[in-house]
């Protein structure tokens, strides 16, 4: 006994064995597993994944090729049917007029009848613009490329929600002119379009907001920043005005996040959980979109790992779906059991329950 007593001790003292282990809320994780394998692709990076249910399965997409900024990098589907991913395929490309410039940020939503992809095209965020394309048979073939008016980005990088009054409410941002969060607006699925105002001046930094929605058509958006929180701000009115922004109890490391309203009302988000880094990559649940809950660990890495750019969706079985980047080389899938999630407390404000430091 003294001397398992003693090695239990010298491992605990290595790094081998920790204390205090961090809150994992695994018990809720049904699946957990890659689209595809490094093999499968062309292309040695990948980033900002979407995903959407589709008839029979579900479709995700993502840019990937050389690295980021690259003109190489293209928009890369997979259709999830038959409880398998299918071999990536590349729809779009950012080849224009004779020159290829880089692709990013997918975002993928399903209304119903057709299945709408939206990216940017352009040297880099200051400059790109929207497009869109359109699939009739669940993402197997598609429309060409179609531009978006100038000033248009369409979602930038979240989905988009559709209001009762049939507007398609795209929650999207620019970053030529600073840091600035505004919404875009289209009643009939991309063909006209208005816009609102910044949200914010360049005195707070934020971009990428996702949508979510409370009684009373009350809507909220929670926000990507550089101000080490993320930032929430609410509507009352559908989206065409909206409140000051402001910060929530939970750390940005500036770092894309994607939250979702659930079919039984709270509010589920996928964030990292830390003021640097993206090393961990976490989830919490909420009433009220303000106060937030620790709910599953996803990713707990060494510094310099990354675990990023998440996106999530509740499908019709009530399944919660998420797919985010696993260390710029593949796109992870992950499958949380609402109904087996139990909720933690935050130690501190900033802090995620027993967490350990990054080794």
């Amino acid at each position: 006994m003294k001397r398992l007593s003693f090695i239990a001790f010298a491992l605990i003292i290595s790094g081998f064995i920790n204390a205090q282990e961090p809150f994992s809320g695994s018990q809720c994780i049904t699946l957990r597993e890659f689209i595809y394998q490094p093999e499968d692709v062309p292309f040695p990076s990948c980033h900002a994944s979407t995903i959407e249910e589709i008839k029979g399965g579900f479709i995700a997409a993502w840019f990937g090729g050389t690295e980021e900024r690259n003109p190489d990098v293209g928009i890369w589907t997979s259709r999830f049917i038959n409880g398998k991913w299918s071999k990536p395929e590349e729809p779009a490309n950012g080849l224009r007029d004779g020159k290829r410039y880089p692709c990013w940020n997918p975002v993928l939503f399903n209304p119903g009848d057709e299945l709408l992809l939206f990216f940017k095209v352009g040297p880099s965020p200051s400059e790109w613009w929207g497009e869109l394309m359109v699939s009739a048979d669940d993402g197997i073939s598609w429309t060409a490329p179609r531009r978006l008016p100038d000033g248009i980005m369409g979602p930038v990088k979240n989905k988009p929600v559709l209001l009762g009054n049939g507007t398609l409410l795209c929650p999207s941002s620019s970053e030529h002119d600073g840091w600035r969060v505004h919404m875009e607006m289209t009643p009939d699925f991309g063909m006209t379009w208005s816009m609102t105002e910044a949200l914010n001046d360049k005195t707070i930094s934020a971009i990428q907001p996702s949508v979510l929605i409370h009684p009373g058509k009350k809507l909220q958006i929670v926000c990507r920043s550089k101000q080490s929180k993320i930032l929430s701000s609410w509507s009352e009115d559908e989206g065409r005005t909206w409140s000051p922004l402001s910060p929530l109890n939970l750390p940005n490391p500036n770092s894309g996040i994607d939250a979702v309203t659930l079919s039984d009302g709270r509010h589920f988000m996928v964030y990292n959980h830390l003021k640097s880094g993206r090393h961990m990559l976490n989830t919490a649940i909420s009433d009220d979109g303000i106060n937030w809950k620790p709910v599953a660990l996803l990713e707990n890495e060494t510094k310099g790992s990354e675990f990023s750019y998440p996106a999530v969706i509740q499908s019709d079985d009530g399944m919660i779906h998420i797919t985010y980047t696993w260390n710029r080389k593949l796109i992870r899938h992950v499958v949380i059991d609402p109904t087996l999630m139990e909720a933690g407390e935050f130690t501190a404000e900033t802090g995620w329950p027993a967490v350990t430091e990054a080794r």
